[in-house]
């Protein structure tokens, strides 16, 4: 059954912390998982927090900290000293121990690593500082089970004994040689099933799929994605085995990466939670509002350019919405796709020229179908002069809106630039300004007659 956090729980839980009852807190705490305990302290006062995190068991209470928000973590371990922090990071696997102490100050980084009772923990910690965040170095964690390739089945059996201790989930054996470089892997149901003198040269897999240290974490993904893969070993450049990373953390990063796709296809720069302060919140939403403003503005200095066809065709003025709104529908569609083929990596990638041509063709179609549904429109209101109008500026709207949905990301992720801020404001923005723009044009030329 579930956990659900209510109010009269918590009540019940804050007045258990104020009159310091530790043994209903602890049988509390007992009957719920951590991640559920996690959503408790995030209710509570940092000092209540603290205390409650105290009464647990130190592995239970270094899983919350390694699952924590990073925000949420620096304000809750603040005033945690380095011989409190010590005792979770012991516990901890090496990759959360390295993220939670990068964020920490080197004084306080190299105080932890020296109060550590597992000093092969410690090693472990200085193998992955060096790594930066954002490869798989960096997403590894140096706990795993290996074997050497001359070892037969029951030595094996006796490594896993001793080596899985340290190792929270085993979903394979790596298999390597004396220099430690990587072969291939056994499996668990191999292991199982095989006779114990049998030789694990002659059973294990060497088809095996490894990343180098240096890969981006979003190709990481990728492949484990791809290959339908629980854990990738992760080796250097001599393919000595390194360490693994798991699903659990590719998982946290396809979360992060589509949180701060979908924040830049909103329109907010930087991180920014629902219960972030006011001012957080302004800061990240601020800049994309001035400027869709500017924009915003710039539009109703083209229309006041062309006042004289208004005061000729007051009609012109019905139309100026479904202009700007086809265009930049038009755009964030073809920019979501475009953005989506460049995530995926996997298969055949198509030209520069192959992508325009497919969106030149669906342009036509869909600016044909628009204008005309438009066009007559204009028929049933009594305004047959603005039939062409219409009808042409929502067909050269749809072209220019693709071809911008489709140049404009590609642009950004040939620069390096985050493609996916390409379908947000920016190019609402832009293409309310040429549609307008394209709109008036049209319309002066064919009704330059009036």
């Amino acid at each position: 059954m579930t956990f659900e956090l209510t109010k009269d729980y918590l009540d019940r839980i804050q007045t258990a912390i104020d009159i310091g009852d530790e043994q209903t807190l602890r049988a509390e705490m007992d009957e719920l998982y951590p991640a559920d305990i996690s959503g408790i302290l995030y209710e509570l006062e940092t000092d209540s927090a603290r205390y409650l995190l105290s009464l647990l068991d130190r592995g239970v209470g270094a899983e919350i900290l390694a699952n924590l928000d990073e925000s949420d973590r620096g304000k809750f371990i603040a005033s945690f000293t380095s011989k409190d922090l010590a005792p979770f990071v012991d516990q901890m696997d090496s990759d959360d121990a390295v993220d939670l102490l990068n964020e920490q100050s080197i004084q306080v980084r190299e105080e932890v690593i020296g109060l550590l009772e597992d000093r092969e923990q410690a090693r472990f910690i200085l193998d992955l500082l060096h790594y930066d965040e954002d490869v798989a170095g960096g997403l590894m964690q140096k706990e795993l089970v290996k074997i050497n390739v001359n070892t037969n089945v029951n030595q094996c059996i006796e490594e896993i004994r001793q080596q899985a201790e340290n190792v929270e989930k085993v979903y394979a054996v790596y298999v390597v040689d004396e220099a430690g470089k990587l072969l291939g892997f056994v499996s668990l149901k191999k292991i199982v099933l095989a006779r114990k003198y049998a030789k694990i040269a002659d059973i294990y897999e060497d088809d095996v799929v490894s990343v180098e240290t240096y890969r981006p974490v979003t190709e990481v993904a990728e492949i484990m994605r791809k290959y339908d893969l629980d854990a990738v070993p992760v080796v250097n450049v001599q393919g000595r085995l390194l360490g693994r990373i798991t699903i659990d953390d590719v998982v946290d990063v396809i979360t992060e990466q589509a949180e701060d796709d979908l924040q830049a296809i909103s329109g907010l720069s930087g991180e920014v939670e629902e219960d972030d302060t006011i001012w957080v919140r302004a800061k990240a939403q601020l800049p994309w509002l001035i400027a869709g403003a500017m924009g915003s503005l710039m539009a109703a200095t083209v229309i006041n350019g062309f006042q004289h066809e208004l005061s000729k065709v007051a009609a012109l003025a019905a139309f100026i919405p479904i202009i700007g709104s086809t265009g930049g529908n038009v755009g964030i569609q073809t920019a979501s796709l475009i953005v989506q083929s460049l995530a995926d990596t996997s298969g055949l990638t198509a030209t520069l020229g192959q992508r325009l041509l497919r969106t030149l063709v669906l342009a036509l179609l869909n600016g044909a179908v628009v204008g005309l549904i438009a066009g007559c429109y204009t028929l049933l209101i009594g305004e047959p002069r603005l039939f062409p109008v219409v009808g042409l500026s929502l067909l050269a709207v749809v072209m220019l809106a693709s071809f911008m949905g489709t140049v404009t990301p590609l642009l950004l992720s040939k620069i390096g630039i985050n493609p996916a801020v390409a379908s947000g404001p920016f190019i609402t923005t832009a293409n309310d300004l040429i549609g307008i723009g394209v709109y008036f044009l049209i319309a002066d030329f064919l009704l330059a007659e009036l």
